[in-house]
């Protein structure tokens, strides 16, 4: 445990005592609880959502003008994963979810960051808002929270918004990652359904196999992602469901599949959603069957703002030193829903790795494994950021 985390003991506990009860999706109310209790007591304005159980707070800064005063957001998701826990550590979850995308840090960082705030609450030129999150994992808590107006918590829309997310392998424990530019993919999902006729496996004329164009839109979307996308700007396209008939001789009255489509700008995104009905459509045309097509647009790329993504960097490198910072070159192909913040305002998502000490970030279990562990270490280092991002920021946007 660094320094800097053990003199916040409390901080820890917090986030055990979150890790032993995750809860998931948009309805969090024993998590809502106990975050409500750790800013009992805080010079804070603070709602809660109508639509899921996220918190918003928000911190009037002792120096800020009457009128426009500049804000920062600072977000921490708050839901577990219906994932079985398999760590053995102490405070391992007993309830058939997990913890396992290290949410619990999250909270706990800026649980920290909001008391620390507070008390530097007279020198700040500007207001701060806390979210609080529940429904990363699928459920697109952040697209709920901006309609119920947590940009706008402060009374104008905030100027710049931060994101810390801890990874359990890929980089040493305690390395802070940063990228200019998309930083994780688009998710989208694509489900298809072909529908012919059925019919004996001995006489396929009389029938309108779906088999065989299924399988042919399979392939021909894996043509598709090579020959009509740049390779410079990729985009993945994974069938993980495959299924038709059930037995050998019977051909099917229909077959299905289902697919996660990923790309890393928006641009690509939307011609997915113009070339893939296209392709299998005229696959179906061509074979005389019936397709139906859901292709739900799920999350945009995680863009991060250059002139932020620079900032962030400076600030890393200004307080834990150079060695501390990871430029990638490549972006992740995870999907995040802090990307709807950042397609709204200027900022950041940044990488913090957690991997226990002695681990090795090149074979330790990924983030959503049942075996993956974060160390406590990184806490107050995630802490710290987010106070500095926010208190310069809030300087730099005072003039």
């Amino acid at each position: 445990m660094t320094a800097e985390t053990a003199t916040r003991p409390e901080l820890v506990d917090l986030r055990r005592t979150l890790h032993r009860d995750p809860e998931v999706g948009l309805d969090l109310p024993r998590t809502q609880r106990t975050l409500l209790g750790a800013l009992e007591g805080l010079p804070l304005e603070i709602t809660t959502g109508s639509s899921l159980t996220s918190i918003t707070a928000v911190l009037r800064g002792g120096r800020r003008p009457e009128a426009d005063a500049p804000a920062v957001l600072l977000r921490a998701d708050m839901d577990g994963l219906p994932v079985h826990e398999e760590t053995g550590v102490e405070y391992a979850s007993t309830t058939g979810t997990m913890h396992a995308c290290g949410h619990d840090l999250h909270m706990a960082m800026l649980v920290g960051a909001v008391r620390d705030l507070c008390e530097r609450r007279a020198e700040l030129p500007g207001d701060v808002v806390f979210m609080f999150q529940p429904g990363e994992e699928g459920y697109d808590g952040a697209s709920h929270m901006i309609r119920e107006g947590v940009l706008e918590a402060s009374g104008r829309r905030v100027d710049a918004a931060y994101a810390i997310h801890v990874w359990s392998s890929l980089e040493p424990g305690g390395t802070f990652d940063t990228k200019p530019g998309a930083m994780m993919a688009a998710s989208d999902r694509l489900q298809v359904k072909v529908v012919g006729e059925g019919g004996h496996g001995s006489t396929p004329h009389r029938a309108k196999d779906p088999v065989p164009a299924l399988a042919e839109m399979v392939t021909a979307l894996q043509v598709l992602v090579t020959r009509r996308f740049d390779v410079f700007d990729p985009v993945v396209i994974t069938v993980g469901s495959l299924h038709a008939g059930s037995t050998n001789n019977v051909i099917p009255e229909f077959g299905e599949f289902d697919a996660t489509v990923r790309s890393f700008s928006p641009q690509a995104q939307e011609r997915l959603f113009e070339l893939v009905p296209r392709v299998l459509t005229g696959i179906a045309d061509a074979h005389g069957v019936q397709v139906e097509i859901d292709f739900q647009r799920q999350y945009p790329p995680t863009v991060n703002d250059d002139a932020e993504t620079e900032f962030v960097a400076e600030v890393v490198e200004d307080l834990f030193g150079p060695a501390r910072h990871e430029r990638w070159r490549n972006p992740l192909g995870g999907s995040e829903d802090f990307s709807r913040v950042l397609a709204e305002v200027p900022g950041a998502f940044i990488g913090l790795s957690a991997v226990p000490e002695g681990g090795d970030p090149d074979t330790a279990p990924f983030n959503h494994s049942a075996y993956a562990t974060f160390d406590d270490s990184v806490i107050g280092d995630g802490t710290r950021l987010f106070v500095e991002l926010a208190t310069r920021r809030l300087a730099a946007l005072a003039g």
